[in-house]
Parts: C-alpha cells; sequence; structure tokens
C-alpha cells in the first residue's frame, strides 16, 4: 500500500516538473509582429507586417479540416520538405473558409464548396526563396502582404457553437467599422 502512494507521489511530481518545462516552451512560439490599432471590449483591430504562409486547402467539416490541414501542415514543418529541414512552429494556427479569387476585388468574393484553408505562418527568419519547398503538392507557400485583422482572444473550446459566437461579435463590429480585409482568417488558433 504504502509503495502505491510512493509510485502516485513520483506520478505527480513528474507531472508537475513536466508543465513547469513545457510552459516556457511553448511560451517561446514566434506569433507575427502587429501593432494594434485600436481595441474595443475584447476584441483587437491589428494591423500585421508582411508574412509567408504555408497553406493547404480541405474539403470537409471544420474541425475535420482542421485536424487534417494541422496533419499536412505539421509534416511539412517537421521535415517532409524538399530539404528535409525543421521548421520552427509559429502562432497562430489559422482557419478560414475557402474563398473564390477574383481579379478585381482579390479574396472575399464567394465559397466554392465544403472547403477550409488552414495555414501556419512561417518564421519571421524565412523569405520566399529560403524556405525550404514542400514534398507534398496540395501545400501552397505565399507571401502575405501588411493586414489589418479584427482579432478575439477566447477561453474555452473550438466548437462550433463558440465559433459561432465569437463570428457573431467580429461580424457585429465589422458592420459599425472600416475594417475589412482580403484575408479574413475566421478562427486563430494562439
Amino acid at each position: 500500500m504504502k509503495k502505491k502512494w510512493i509510485w502516485i507521489l513520483v506520478l505527480i511530481g513528474m507531472i508537475l516538473i513536466g508543465g513547469l518545462i513545457i510552459g516556457p516552451v511553448m511560451s517561446d512560439v514566434e506569433t507575427p509582429s502587429y501593432r494594434i490599432i485600436t481595441s474595443q471590449k475584447d476584441i483587437e483591430i491589428r494591423h500585421y507586417e508582411p508574412m509567408i504562409v504555408a497553406n493547404v486547402k480541405i474539403v470537409g467539416d471544420r474541425e475535420n479540416a482542421l485536424r487534417k490541414g494541422f496533419q499536412l501542415l505539421a509534416d511539412y514543418i517537421f521535415g517532409n520538405n524538399t530539404v528535409l529541414q525543421e521548421i520552427a512552429m509559429t502562432a497562430p494556427v489559422q482557419q478560414r473558409k475557402y474563398k473564390k479569387i477574383s481579379m478585381t476585388a482579390p479574396v472575399q468574393q464567394q465559397a466554392i464548396d465544403a472547403s477550409w484553408e488552414v495555414s501556419f505562418v512561417m518564421p519571421s527568419g524565412y523569405n520566399m526563396v529560403t524556405l525550404p519547398r514542400p514534398n507534398n503538392d496540395s501545400i501552397v507557400i505565399e507571401e502575405i502582404s501588411s493586414e489589418k485583422f479584427a482579432v478575439i482572444t477566447f477561453s474555452g473550446t473550438s466548437s462550433s457553437e463558440n465559433i459561432e459566437k465569437i463570428r457573431e461579435k467580429i461580424d457585429e463590429l465589422y458592420s459599425t467599422q472600416q475594417y475589412r480585409s482580403n484575408r479574413y482568417c475566421e478562427i486563430c488558433f494562439l
């Protein structure tokens, strides 16, 4: 009986130590440079500097698209690229409803099917020449110019119900402000 309690205490101790170690590692993830233009309640309007993203288009419902897209992009940054080089993880992971690109108004035209675009922002130390090319043809690397985004930080799960509530808050701000962006990240996971 005494041995059982010792093992339980050792296990709890290992979990606590692991949590203390992983916290700083997880918080040391690079995020894109931005400046806050304005804040209203829990929504910030941010101006992001140019960035490079790796995108993959996935057909299906939001949750499965995020899971599959994340797996494909993680495979790329973990070394499935032309030089077999690992690329540091950054935040946020972005997901948005796939939009058709128009010649006169880039993006924001119409949804073409039940597709989602999942994106990883690439580390700032890379440019379009130095970033390794993915071996998977479904992954597209693109450079994004400076953009404004409405950002809301929330706790809880990324369930469809919570995401819809958050989208409504942002849409309410959009309807009263002039902060439309060519790239609308529906869900950004920090």
